[in-house]
């Protein structure tokens, strides 16, 4: 309007005052887009196709890898752009005791773990049921163990063979589960110096790490995968816990991946030791 007033003979400053626009609006001419968002987008299409659940936040979390310093609102502009925007979830009702107030709280890594079942079915209709295990303090996921049918033998030889390879925890938080209460397996337990923490029955929230991470574990890798066999469901259960446990950045971390915290958590915990050897 203010081009055609003006092909009219009314000058510039008239033309603006009569529509209520400042003339550094008029004159305004948009910056050539930076370079960098060709690349930031390369990467998020590239992160979308391996994490097709991740949101602007943990591709953020991502995208700031080395010494790159990524803007989160950037991001969040170019995750609109590209169309990569996932649905909005409903808000889920909170109840039940606080973490905080949970009985044998993880105050360092391999204090306390958590373990529970998760269940699916291959193409065939064939029934899966999967071990899930984590440690509360690092949110790692130990193992996810793909059975048809699991006891609590079954059950039992996992834990053995995550004790050889990790040492034993304090405490395992679970449900009441016919595999968990069994005798064999809780006098196994107290055997290895172990006492497990049983949640009330019926109250899932009391365990909710393990919760939380069943499901991340349903969202980002059973909805979207699809299993032919138990082996091949092992396969790719296995793949999505080295990247759960590496790449994926964990929000109650601050971002950073279990992995990574774990080992922070380690060696501050061995620096810790050796403060306190020398000062005795």
């Amino acid at each position: 309007m203010v081009m055609q007033m003006k092909e009219s003979g009314i000058s510039e400053r008239r033309c603006c005052r009569a529509l209520r626009l400042w003339r550094a609006s008029v004159r305004y001419e948009p910056r050539p887009e930076d370079p960098v968002n060709e690349v930031i987008r390369e990467e998020m299409i590239r992160l979308a196709k391996r994490h097709r659940r991740f949101g602007s936040p943990r591709m953020t979390a991502m995208l700031r890898t080395g010494s790159r310093v990524v803007n989160h609102k950037r991001v969040e502009r170019l995750y609109r752009q590209v169309g990569l925007t996932l649905p909005r979830r409903r808000k889920r009702k909170r109840r039940g005791t606080p973490a905080e107030q949970r009985p044998y709280m993880a105050s360092k890594p391999n204090e306390v773990w958590s373990c529970d079942f998760v269940h699916d079915r291959t193409e065939y209709g064939q029934r899966l049921k999967m071990l899930t295990v984590v440690d509360e303090y690092t949110r790692e996921c130990l193992e996810i163990r793909v059975e048809k049918r699991m006891n609590g033998v079954d059950v039992l030889e996992t834990f053995d063979e995550l004790f050889h390879e990790r040492g034993a925890p304090v405490h395992i938080r679970s449900d009441n589960g016919a595999e968990f209460i069994s005798k064999k397996f809780s006098g196994w337990l107290y055997e290895q110096g172990v006492h497990p923490v049983y949640i009330e029955p019926g109250s899932p929230w009391e365990n909710g790490y393990i919760e939380s991470f069943n499901g991340k574990f349903r969202d980002e890798c059973l909805e979207e995968e699809l299993f032919w066999s138990r082996g091949e469901a092992q396969v790719i259960v296995d793949w999505w816990r080295t990247v759960y446990n590496r790449e994926r950045p964990h929000s109650s971390l601050g971002y950073e991946t279990p992995f990574k915290y774990a080992a922070r958590a380690a060696l501050h915990e061995g620096q810790q030791g050796q403060t306190s050897n020398v000062l005795h």
